[in-house]
C-alpha cells in the first residue's frame, strides 16, 4: 500500500479488514507482538513500511543517539515475527531493540482509535497537551530532573536521621565496644608473628640441637663439608693445565664452597639467636589468647577483621558526636534543592499558563466550527504541591451550553463531544509537533451529518503542507472529503480468506459513498447524493 500526503479515508465494511491494518501498523511502532497475527500455517509474519523524512530534519538526531545509518529519503521499519514467538525489529536494515523501534514510531506516526477520546479526562494527557502547545518541555525536563534531585536528598537526610537516632540508642554499648578493641592495641600482622615466635620457642631444644648437627656437619675440621670442599676444590686447581675440564670443576667447586660457607655461618649465628625463655613465652602465649579471645567474641576470623571493626566503631561515635553538624549540613542541602525545584516549578506554570491561554482561544473557535458556538472550553490550572511533573494541576473544563457551569470535560461530555473536542485538540497539537503521520480509527462516533463534515475539514487542514492525515471512517461526509480513498475489502481463495486494499478511481469512489450511504442495495438517488457530496468536497 502507497499513502499520499494530504488527507486519505479508509472505507470497508465491518470485518473486512481494518483492523489487520491498524494492528500491523501497531506492530511496527514497536508494540507487543501476538502470535495471532501470524496466519494459520505460516511460519513467518513480516511488516515493512517506507518513510519519506527528507523534510523532517530534527529527526537526525534519533538516527546519531541510536548510532544509525540515516536514510531520510527512504528510512525502512521493519518487524519480523516467527512462528516460535521469536521478534526481530530492523532499522534501515540494521537490528535494533524494540524499545528503539518503539521511539522512532513515536516520532512518525500517531495513531487515535476510539479508546483514546477516554484520554481527555486523564490529567498526564491533559498535561501533556499544555506543555505541548506551551512548548515547555525543555523547561520541564529541567523541573523534572530537580525534582529527583531534592527527592533523592530528602531520602538522603531521611536515612541520615534514622541512622543517627539508632546509633545514639547503640551509643554506650558501641563506645564500650570501640574502648575494648582500642586498648587491645591492636596491630595487622602481629598474630602471625607471635605465633610464629611461640613455635620457635616451644620447639627451642629441637632447633638448637638440629642446628648443631648441621654446625658440625659443616665445620668439623677434618670431616666438616666445608673443610673436604675447600680441598676438593685446590685438588682440581693443580690439574687445571693438564686437563681440559678441570678449571670449569674448580669454578664450581669455588662457588660451591662460598655458598656453603655462607650457610655454615648463618647456622652458627642461628645456634646463638635461638634461646629459651619461659617468661617471654608465658607473655606471647598470654598475648595470643587475648587476640584469640577477642575473635570469637566479636565472631571475626582475624586481627585484621578486628581492626576494620574498630574502625568502623570510630567512624559511627563520630558520626552519632557531629550529627547534629552532619544534619544541618543535609538539611541545608535539601532546602537549596527545595527551593530550585519550587522556582523551576513556578517558571513552568507561567509558561503552562501562557500556553493554557492559547488553547482556550483556539478551542472556542474549533468547537464553534464543529457544531458547538455555546461550547466553553477552560484549562483550570491550580496550584500543588510538588510532584514529579510540576508544582500546579491541570484539568480541562467543558460545558457545552452557556447555561451549564463549568466541569472536568470526562464527566460532563457526551461521546459526540468528547470525540469533537478531542479532534480539535489533535489539530491544535498537530500544528506544534512534527509528525509526519497522524492516523485516526473512527474518531466520528457519535456524529453525523453536518458536524462529520465538519471533523472531515479539520482532519483535511492537518494534512496541508504535506503531511498524511489518515481517517478510517464508516461516514460517507468525511470519505467524500478524502484526497484519496481506499477500500479494504475481503476475498475468498482456495487458499483462504485474503483482505485487500484499493486506491479508488473517482467512479469507484461514487459506488462506495453510494453504498455506505443506501447499503447494499444502491439506489440512484444514492449515487446522486454520493456526486453531489465529492463535488462539494472538491
Amino acid at each position: 500500500m502507497e499513502f499520499h500526503s494530504g488527507f486519505s479515508v479508509i472505507t470497508g465494511e465491518t470485518g473486512a479488514g481494518k483492523s489487520i491494518i491498524l494492528g500491523a501498523i501497531g506492530l511496527l511502532l514497536g508494540q507487543r507482538a501476538d502470535l495471532k497475527a501470524l496466519k494459520q500455517g505460516a511460519d513467518k509474519c513480516i511488516i515493512e513500511a517506507h518513510f519519506d523524512l527528507s523534510r523532517y530534519e530534527d529527526i537526525h538526531s534519533f538516527f546519531d543517539e541510536n548510532d544509525l545509518e540515516p536514510d531520510l529519503a527512504d528510512t525502512i521499519i521493519r518487524r519480523e515475527l516467527a512462528a516460535s514467538g521469536k521478534s526481530r525489529a530492523f532499522v534501515n536494515d540494521q537490528p535494533v531493540p524494540l524499545a528503539v523501534l518503539k521511539e522512532l514510531g513515536e516520532r512518525l506516526i500517531d495513531v487515535h482509535s476510539q479508546h483514546q477520546n477516554l484520554l481527555v479526562g486523564k490529567h498526564d494527557f491533559q498535561q501533556s497537551v499544555v506543555d505541548t502547545i506551551a512548548e515547555s518541555h525543555a523547561l520541564r525536563a529541567d523541573y523534572e530532573q530537580a525534582y529527583q534531585a531534592w527527592h533523592e536528598a530528602e531520602k538522603s537526610l531521611a536515612d541520615l536521621r534514622a541512622q543517627i537516632e539508632q546509633s545514639r540508642q547503640q551509643q554506650d554499648f558501641m563506645q564500650f565496644q570501640f574502648d575494648e578493641l582500642s586498648n587491645a592495641s591492636l596491630a595487622d600482622g602481629e598474630q602471625e608473628e607471635l605465633e610464629q615466635r611461640s613455635d620457635v620457642m616451644t620447639h627451642a631444644e629441637d632447633i638448637k640441637q638440629a642446628l648443631y648437627d648441621a654446625d658440625r656437619a659443616l665445620t668439623a675440621d677434618a670431616t666438616g663439608i666445608v673443610t673436604q670442599l675447600r680441598s676438593a676444590a685446590q685438588a682440581m686447581h693443580r690439574i687445571e693445565r693438564v686437563l681440559a675440564a678441570a678449571p670449569e670443576l674448580a669454578a664450581r667447586l669455588d662457588e660451591s664452597y662460598v655458598e656453603l660457607k655462607d650457610i655454615a655461618q648463618e647456622v652458627s649465628a642461628s645456634m646463638d639467636s635461638v634461646e629459651f625463655d619461659p617468661a617471654e613465652l608465658d607473655s606471647i602465649n598470654q598475648r595470643l589468647d587475648r587476640l584469640y579471645e577477642l575473635q570469637k567474641k566479636y565472631r571475626v576470623e582475624s586481627v585484621a577483621a578486628l581492626i576494620a571493626l574498630r574502625d568502623d566503631l570510630r567512624q559511627r561515635l563520630n558520626v552519632i558526636e557531629g550529627g547534629s553538624e552532619l544534619l544541618a549540613d543535609k538539611e541545608h542541602e535539601v532546602q537549596q534543592l527545595s527551593d530550585r525545584c519550587v522556582s523551576l516549578g513556578a517558571q513552568l506554570t507561567a509558561q503552562r499558563r501562557q500556553g493554557a491561554q492559547r488553547i482556550e482561544s483556539q478551542m472556542a473557535q474549533r468547537l464553534q466550527a464543529l457544531g458547538m458556538p455555546h461550547a466553553r472550553f477552560q484549562v483550570s490550572i491550580e496550584p500543588c504541591s510538588p510532584t514529579p511533573t510540576g508544582t500546579d494541576r491541570v484539568a480541562f473544563l467543558f460545558s457545552a451550553n452557556t447555561s451549564s457551569p463549568l466541569q472536568p470535560v470526562a464527566q460532563v461530555a457526551s461521546g459526540g463531544e468528547i470525540a469533537r473536542v478531542m479532534l480539535a485538540l489533535k489539530a491544535m497539537v498537530s500544528g506544534v509537533v512534527k509528525l509526519p503521520t497522524i492516523i485516526f480509527d473512527e474518531i466520528d462516533t457519535g456524529v453525523s451529518g453536518k458536524i462529520a463534515e465538519r471533523m472531515a475539514q479539520i482532519m483535511a487542514e492537518m494534512g496541508d503542507g504535506g503531511r498524511q492525515v489518515v481517517s478510517i471512517t464508516h461516514l460517507p461526509q468525511i470519505a467524500a472529503l478524502g484526497t484519496t480513498h481506499y477500500k479494504v475489502y475481503k476475498e475468498e481463495t482456495p487458499q483462504g480468506t485474503a483482505t485487500h486494499m484499493l486506491m479508488l478511481s473517482n467512479e469507484e469512489r461514487v459506488g462506495e459513498i453510494a453504498q455506505m450511504l443506501s447499503g447494499s442495495d444502491v439506489s440512484q438517488a444514492a449515487i446522486q447524493n454520493a456526486k453531489q457530496l465529492l463535488r462539494f468536497a472538491k
